[in-house]
């Protein structure tokens, strides 16, 4: 889908009046109309553009109701979800939006839910409870083709940090996975 026209997640420079905190902002359902904000979000942050149908997005939106941050659960033919999207606008990030994004999604969905991310995104997602899986044979159809893949472009295309597959495999208060866990 070609981008036209005004840019909708045109925002205000960093100390303006219109940059919003972390209190003025608000979480949301996206709608059809924030589709295009979605996508340019999502252009900015540089990753997978894949899959974005805004009606499985959170947004977190500033006062003027401008896109801050988004994220979604992503169903894949295999039965798996993935935690996916989360990207949050460069001038608010390191305020808990990325955070809160994805404890709401979280708090929506049962687990198991799984994702990619950066090898230097581990111990962000570990906070939430996600344990990095190694062996393939313990992954869903959908990220073993993936991480084939992925590891095949690596070998072309030298990448910094490596991709690491992570699975939330509990919704108990209070349990963490340890690495290694058994899943």
């Amino acid at each position: 889908m070609r981008m036209s026209g005004a840019d909708p997640t045109s925002f205000p420079r960093a100390g303006s009046s219109r940059e919003a905190s972390k209190d003025e902002l608000r979480y949301r359902r996206a709608t059809a109309k924030d589709a295009r904000a979605i996508r340019t979000l999502i252009f900015r942050v540089g990753i997978n553009p894949r899959g974005l149908d805004w009606r499985r997005f959170l947004l977190a939106v500033n006062a003027q109701d401008r896109v801050i941050g988004c994220g979604q659960v992503k169903p894949h033919p295999d039965g798996s979800r993935e935690l996916a999207s989360i990207a949050v606008r460069e001038k608010m990030r390191r305020r808990g939006v990325a955070s809160e994004l994805i404890r709401k999604l979280m708090g929506e969905n049962d687990p198991p839910l799984w994702l990619m991310c950066r090898s230097g995104l581990v111990r962000f997602y570990e906070r939430f409870g996600f344990v990095t899986v190694e062996d393939p044979s313990l992954m869903p159809r959908y990220f073993q083709r993936i991480r084939r893949l992925i590891l095949i472009a690596e070998r072309l295309i030298p990448q910094e940090g490596r991709l690491a597959v992570m699975v939330w495999k509990t919704n108990r208060p209070g349990f963490s996975q340890k690495p290694g866990l058994s899943i």
